[in-house]
């Protein structure tokens, strides 16, 4: 028998306790979700759906095609997030590797994106799988040099003029591949996520609430949660705990005395404006490096206006000296400096914005001169990552269930919530919280006017450029 009554807490609303709260209060499932800051979906930056892994060369193949079947499960999930514009990924003169290493691994995509769309015709949601890459000859980028930019562009000859009319094309190798891998918006997710959990009578939001201590209650085998609301202090009774507080999910465990081995990372994301284009539609580029050293990868995210996010994986960008930390024998919650909390729990240096910021757009400035104009625009984008286990290279991790009646949400890219979620949903169904009837829901019919006005006002709020929440709306 299905008991009706259960009610789940979830603490924590970023991505994996956003969807978690959506995907079961789609389906009349109790939930109360617990949220420190005043909005959702607040933590460490994303802007890439990783539609098979290209970023990371060091990863597996097995963890390719799992990041790819993932992502597209997303972008069928939250369709108004996704930016539709392409990635070109590009290898620099210094690097050791060769373009032609990362054929094999994306005729290997080509190919399972194509099972994948056979085995169901709405999984072609990255374009054609013939078209999912292709390889583009210094001839024929001299080529499209010559041509004129494209207001919308749609082909993917389009895509690659404004990279061949910008980069210095002595400071790179050839072949230049562009990739079906489109971008995503957080601040349109949290405004999405927002949205439709308030139309979902089964789902109570508690925002700028701290859960500071969880009992178990072992007469009424529940779980008694603790937390500070409007300064007042109150309790609640809950059959199951969900812990999606992130980087700081240590903590949760310490409160219930479960073991762990997890790291964490604080990582930064930059924000600029090039103002010699801010009309021109660009693609992504990522330029590849070795992490940690000078000559590491560089990510170059473009928002309309002329808006661009960096990313440039050395130390003294995104990267940070003691940044990575591991969890210690007395505790589940990785010590970070007090520095990086800081930055997250209040501010940043305006000294060490505009050198950061800086340094990223000169990191960028090897491959594309002119860049050296673009101006800092606001503090970073930023946050800490969780990693579980001891692998910082590990990119494709879900959920654990360390006790009984308690779930840990372990996500390290985004993309992997939903695998998250249907593990969480399928132990509910063991427990007889849930039952089988499985109903379909769309997201597309928020209103798309209601999720722009409302992820313009979330992103100001938290004092970044409004350009920030839009997106590339043309498909390709």
């Amino acid at each position: 028998m299905i008991d009706k009554r259960a009610k789940i807490a979830i603490i924590g609303g970023g991505v994996s306790g956003a969807t978690t709260a959506l995907y079961l209060g789609q389906r009349g499932v109790d939930v109360t979700l617990f949220e420190k800051e005043s909005s959702l979906v607040s933590g460490p930056p994303f802007c890439h759906l990783h539609a098979g892994g290209n970023l990371y060369r060091e990863i597996s193949d097995e963890q390719c095609i799992k990041l790819l079947k993932q992502s597209i499960e997303f972008l069928r999930f939250y369709p108004f997030v996704v930016d539709y514009r392409p990635t070109v990924i590009v290898l620099p003169t210094t690097d050791k590797g060769k373009p032609t290493d990362l054929l094999s691994r994306l005729e290997l995509l080509s190919v399972e994106y194509e099972k994948l769309i056979e085995i169901d015709s709405n999984n072609r949601v990255l374009g054609d799988a013939k078209n999912y890459y292709r390889c583009y000859s210094r001839e024929e980028i001299e080529h499209l040099k010559e041509r004129d930019i494209i207001p919308k562009p749609k082909l993917l000859d389009e895509w690659m003029i404004p990279v061949a009319k910008n980069i210095d094309l002595d400071s790179v190798q050839f072949p230049l591949i562009i990739v079906q891998e489109y971008g995503l918006n957080l601040f349109r997710l949290s405004a999405g996520v927002s949205l439709y959990l308030e139309k979902l009578d089964s789902v109570t939001i508690q925002m700028e609430s701290i859960v500071h201590n969880i009992q178990k209650d072992s007469i009424n085998d529940c779980w008694e949660i603790s937390y500070i609301k409007d300064d007042n202090s109150h309790k609640d009774k809950f059959d199951y705990i969900i812990n999606a507080t992130g980087f700081r999910i240590g903590k949760i465990d310490d409160m219930l005395g479960v073991p762990c081995q997890r790291m964490v990372e604080f990582k930064s994301a930059y924000v600029s404006r090039w103002e010699d284009h801010t009309d021109t539609i660009f693609p992504e580029i990522i330029f590849h490096g070795e992490r940690g050293t000078p000559q590491g990868m560089a990510q170059f995210t473009p928002y309309p206006n002329g808006y661009f996010q960096l990313h440039g994986m050395t130390n003294n960008i995104t990267l940070y000296k003691d940044g990575l930390v591991e969890n210690s024998i007395v505790s589940c919650q990785p010590n970070l400096n007090q520095n990086f909390l800081e930055k997250i729990d209040r501010s940043w240096r305006e000294d060490e914005v505009e050198e950061r910021t800086r340094n990223a757009i000169n990191h960028l400035s090897q491959f594309i001169p002119t860049f050296t104009r673009a101006v800092v625009c606001s503090k970073p984008l930023f946050g800490a990552q969780q990693i579980p286990g001891d692998d910082p290279t590990l990119r494709v991790a879900e959920v654990s269930f360390p006790r009984e009646k308690y779930a840990r949400c372990e996500i390290v890219k985004v993309s992997s919530v939903l695998d998250m979620v249907k593990s969480i949903y399928g132990e509910l169904l063991s427990l007889g919280y849930v039952d089988e009837y499985n109903i379909s829901i769309s997201l597309e019919d928020i209103e798309e006017e209601s999720i722009k006005t409302l992820s313009q006002s979330i992103a100001t709020n938290r004092d970044y450029p409004s350009s920030l929440a839009n997106r590339t709306i043309f498909e390709l």
